[in-house]
């Protein structure tokens, strides 16, 4: 059976050639991440629009978004234009999420500039601090809305309920749950905390959900680990409002990218022909403005 035209909504790509951007996480000789474990495997020159294009040339990859990747950089606009380059040269990425520091007094210029770049799509600040009760970094929300936007956010378990609350009090800006919520543990207490947060968060309709990144804090997975996270995902925010990305290249350290998609494809076997390709494709174009 042929594989259903899939949106990837969240690839990374880097090239250390390009001495404009810094890649700090993936910098050879670099400390692995604590909740990942050794990525030097992917530690490669370069993984740029054409290497995943190639890769993925059997995978019928229908749209490809980006997210923010080039941390460490002075500039995070060299990034959008970086990839705005990519993105007429190959067709790819299709969308750009990018990074803006929302409590930054000038986050509004900057967002401007990521603007001139048109294949910009969503605004993400990576921090783990206690962003989401700041008032400072609140105001910068009003950027992203001027915009039209999107928000994505990667809060940790217990930022879950703050997350909700910010979604309530921004019924306007659509705000995207990363890596499904980017479970750490895989306890049945820590799915519990993890459940009632998105709970709360699902019963915000400004919100959506990416089903993303599940490897990374479970690299031995099978679909039955990955189960209670999917299906519980789309229980509570409906065949309509979730989609589904593959964190590639960094998941390739735990399966290849066809098995990704077959995980998907497995679980969500019993849902109909629509609803199959809502998450698989119509949901993130929809969402992110794709076309």
């Amino acid at each position: 059976m042929g594989r259903l035209p899939f949106t990837d909504t969240h690839v990374h790509f880097h090239d250390f050639s390009y001495t404009k951007l810094r890649w700090d996480w993936l910098t050879p000789g670099s400390e692995p991440a604590d909740t990942i474990g050794d990525y030097s495997a992917i530690q490669a020159q370069r993984y740029r629009a054409e290497d995943f294009l190639s890769e993925t040339r059997f995978q019928n990859v229908d749209r490809v978004i980006h997210v923010q990747a080039a941390l460490g950089s002075a500039d995070p606009v060299e990034e959008t234009r970086w990839l705005q380059a990519q993105a007429d040269r190959t067709g790819a990425p299709h969308g750009i999420v990018a990074h803006a520091t929302l409590d930054d007094p000038g986050v509004g210029l900057t967002i401007d500039r990521h603007a001139e770049s048109a294949n910009l799509r969503a605004i993400r600040d990576l921090r783990y601090d206690d962003y989401l009760v700041n008032p400072d970094w609140l105001r910068g929300l009003a950027e992203i809305e001027r915009h039209g936007l999107v928000l994505c956010d990667d809060p940790l378990v217990d930022q879950l309920g703050q997350l909700a609350a910010v979604a309530e009090q921004h019924p306007g800006l659509t705000i995207c749950v990363d890596h499904a919520g980017f479970p750490r543990r895989r306890d049945d207490a820590y799915f519990r905390e993890w459940l009632a947060g998105m709970t709360k968060i699902a019963k915000h309709p400004n919100t959506v959900v990416k089903i993303s990144g599940l490897g990374m804090c479970d690299h031995a997975w099978t679909l039955e680990s990955l189960r209670p996270w999917v299906t519980s995902c789309l229980e509570l925010w409906g065949t309509d409002r979730a989609f589904f990305g593959t964190n590639w290249p960094v998941d390739r350290l735990f399966s290849s990218y066809g098995d990704v998609l077959d995980a998907y494809t497995e679980l969500i076997a019993d849902y109909t022909d629509a609803e199959q390709r809502a998450l698989f494709n119509g949901n993130a174009r929809r969402v992110f403005r794709l076309g």
